[in-house]
């Protein structure tokens, strides 16, 4: 019942706003319109927007680096590294970039540390610098 009624109201319409010597059947059982068109005015309107930001890392100044020198070695890549300047031990692991390319920290490296403002007994080992 519906559908009946749609399409005389589409058909009324079409035949409304037809030119002339054009039947009102042939809009009943016409076609549907081709997406193509709608697929061109979605790329328009994409290539119109404003892009994206890009976006920034954000630098991250609270690290502490330090320099010393590992004097034991403890399971599970934990080291206690040794600073110079201080003589304090600290408890420290291997980073991801060192630990994806598999360098070997042995007793007695120097290496860079990175330390947390939070937690000063603990460390990070960024850097295995060469003797």
């Amino acid at each position: 019942m519906r559908r009946a009624l749609l399409l005389c109201a589409c058909a009324a319409l079409a035949s409304a706003f037809a030119p002339p010597g054009f039947s009102g059947a042939a809009v009943a059982r016409a076609a549907p319109a081709r997406t193509a068109p709608v697929l061109d005015a979605k790329k328009k309107k994409k290539d119109l927007q404003t892009p994206k930001p890009v976006r920034e890392r954000k630098v991250k100044d609270d690290k502490i680096e330090v320099d010393g020198v590992v004097t034991e070695a403890l399971p599970s890549a934990n080291f206690r590294v040794e600073i110079g300047a201080t003589k304090q031990v600290l408890l420290c692991t291997i980073s991801g970039k060192i630990r994806k390319n598999f360098v070997k920290i042995l007793v007695g490296d120097s290496v860079k540390v990175e330390l947390s403002p939070y937690d000063l007994t603990r460390g990070r080992i960024t850097f295995r610098e060469r003797n």
